[in-house]
């Protein structure tokens, strides 16, 4: 198949006072910086050269296309190949450095066409000052001058929004974009609406300096191009605060979080098929959403920052929010009017969703590029939906809002029995693996902050949001005195679990020390438990122009995903394809399997500090993590 031929680069108003600047003998780096610095770096001398070169060709193929050939010719001389003419001295210089002050003007004059014969015309105006004839090299540099004025007016274009990046980048930059799935000029700008600051990390490549001049050169054309970058992709996220985020998207009837979607008057319930009498409701609620906004209100019972909903309130939100904007947008029903039909419709669109309703987990709800769902639900997954609707319509029907559950009689997958988090526990000897990839990872903060965040995982079996939100304040030294009177000291961290049930964990000594190191690096005090760093997150991201801000959950998931991928690379066979599926919560499972099993060096934990550590309701769950190791290294025993 013939590869396809790239568009053209076209020419802007730039390239013109570019070249208008080299033809009036303005320094080359200066009118680079500030006309073409987006074609590159000026110490690049060849891709200066290319560039001028290139430029040239361009004006020249313009000239040729008005049939102007003259023109073309001219335009691709260089004016510092055509000798310069000597400059002559005026009269009075000559006389004085032929010592000739006290001779008649006439007598200078003579003597001056004598020594300079094509000097022509008389000696001065006004007999005493001879003007020297106009230059080559000058009358061409003003002719091209003339040259580019009408080649502007002729040439010269502004970008539009489906322009290629290639028509207008550099190429090397153009074809970056283009593998990263951004071939015009309106992708890109959306890309970098929807990622925000930090869009060039998806772009392989791209670094911040060269982002940097793409943003720009964005600016300097954000008129002509009718698109705008938002404010909110021109500083740190740590800057943003909640309102500014949440005024990227606007309220519509659309795929939009749920905070964000406008229910129709037609389809907002007020008059849906199966409410129940306003006078037996037990809810203020007039519509679907606030009845939606009641049932999430009583799940999650911790206390949470205002604003910030619980983990519980999180997952049951999504499902709720799935089923309202599938019923409005797909069914073109309230969800109060949705029947046991409905429901059946709905479970099979769950298991195959349309590719407009399906993006990558990373894109915040804040972003233009947010989607409901990520792909098909796994039949773990879409059990849980499932048991989740049933739990939304059982109060509604309980509270006097709806009259019936159409969810109640709907098949759910069959629950695979298995042992706790079974094939979900890495082997001694995969967490061995890993844990030697994170001493050889490279020193810096990033890097540091990395292998902290997992070292701590797998020592306490704390969940994501857990670590997340640790502070240094919620670690205390604690003195204890053993039965022969020597006295220790260890670390414990004071957790605020589910339910609001808070909770002491043991953690190492080592892993202390090392957070105190961070600290240090950063001017911070080297106690961890100092008033001082009150308030400091564990999992800090520091920044010398501001306070320490905590890394998000997703962040630190998708930082760990990435990772244990990596990790996969250097395993074969079972051992490679298992860590591939890995994440942040195998490490909560593998601290609880690897912690009751225990290994040399390293005694088993009694049930009860395992499941305190865990967080469990009841000891009988965390003793299913003994089969669950078992069932695991026998798995991997077989496959291999």
């Amino acid at each position: 198949m013939k590869a396809q031929k790239p568009p053209p680069r076209k020419l802007h108003r730039g390239h013109f006072a570019f070249m208008r600047a080299l033809a009036q003998g303005v320094d080359e780096r200066a009118s680079w910086e500030r006309y073409l610095h987006l074609e590159g770096e000026h110490v690049d001398v060849r891709t200066v050269r290319r560039t001028i070169a290139w430029i040239r060709d361009a004006f020249a193929a313009a000239a040729r296309r008005e049939r102007k050939p003259g023109t073309a010719r001219l335009i691709l001389l260089d004016p510092e190949r055509i000798p310069a003419s000597p400059v002559l001295p005026s009269l009075a210089e000559f006389a004085n450095s032929q010592g000739m002050e006290e001779f008649s003007e006439a007598e200078q004059i003579e003597a001056y066409e004598a020594a300079h014969p094509r000097a022509g015309g008389k000696a001065g105006q006004g007999g005493s000052e001879r003007s020297a004839p106009t230059s080559r090299r000058a009358r061409v540099i003003a002719r091209q001058l003339e040259a580019l004025r009408w080649l502007e007016n002729l040439a010269a274009q502004d970008p539009r929004p489906g322009d290629s990046v290639a028509a207008w980048l550099h190429p090397a930059l153009a074809e970056r974009l283009e593998r990263a799935g951004l071939p015009t000029l309106e992708m890109l700008v959306g890309h970098i609406n929807a990622v925000g600051a930090r869009w060039w990390v998806h772009v392989p490549g791209v670094g911040d300096r060269k982002a940097a001049r793409i943003l720009e050169w964005l600016h300097a054309n954000e008129r002509v191009l009718g698109l705008r970058i938002g404010v909110h992709a021109t500083q740190p996220r740590a800057q943003l605060s909640p309102a500014a985020l949440a005024e990227i998207v606007p309220a519509a009837t659309g795929l939009v979080p749920f905070e964000k979607f406008v229910l129709p008057r037609a389809l907002d319930g007020h008059a849906g098929c199966f409410r129940a009498p306003r006078e037996s409701c037990r809810l203020t609620a007039d519509d679907d959403h606030a009845a939606i906004g009641a049932w999430l209100g009583t799940k999650g019972k911790e206390e949470v920052a205002a604003g910030k909903l619980s983990a519980t309130q999180r997952s049951y939100r999504k499902e709720a929010e799935r089923l309202l904007l599938w019923a409005v947008l797909e069914r073109g029903k309230p969800l109060s009017s949705l029947a046991g039909e409905d429901a059946h419709a709905y479970r099979a669109f769950l298991a195959a969703p349309p590719p407009a309703w399906c993006g990558p987990r990373h894109h915040q709800r804040w972003s233009p590029k947010w989607r409901p769902l990520e792909g098909p639900l796994t039949p773990a997954a879409l059990r849980q939906a499932l048991i989740i609707l049933r739990s939304l319509f059982t109060f509604l029907v309980d509270h006097g809002y709806a009259l019936a559950n159409p969810f109640a009689d709907v098949a759910l997958p069959p629950e695979r029995p298995s042992p706790l988090g079974t094939n979900r526990i890495l082997s001694f000897a995969q967490w061995d693996h890993v844990d030697a990839m994170l001493r050889d990872h490279p020193d810096t903060q990033p890097a540091r902050r990395l292998r902290r965040a997992m070292r701590w995982l797998y020592a306490t079996g704390l969940r994501l949001a857990e670590v997340t939100n640790l502070r240094c304040d919620d670690l205390m030294r604690v003195s204890t005195c053993s039965a022969d009177g020597a006295g220790a000291a260890h670390w414990v961290l004071t957790v605020s679990g589910r339910g609001a049930r808070r909770r002491q964990v043991s953690l190492p000594a080592e892993l202390v020390e090392e957070l105190g190191e961070e600290l240090a690096r950063h001017g911070l005090d080297r106690r961890v438990d100092a008033p001082c760093n009150h308030g400091i997150p564990v999992l800090a991201r520091f920044d010398a122009q501001l306070r320490p801000v905590a890394w998000s959950a997703s962040g630190l998931y998708q930082a760990i995903k990435a990772f244990l991928a990596r990790a996969a690379e250097r395993l074969e066979g079972a051992a490679a394809q298992q860590l591939r599926k890995a994440s942040t919560h195998w490490l909560r499972h593998s601290h609880g399997a690897h912690a009751l099993r225990g290994r040399e060096g390293q005694p088993p934990l009694a049930l009860e500090e395992v499941r305190n550590n865990l967080g469990h309701a009841l000891a009988g769950t965390t003793s299913m993590y003994l089969r669950a190791l078992d069932a695991t290294e026998c798995a991997a025993d077989t496959k291999t």
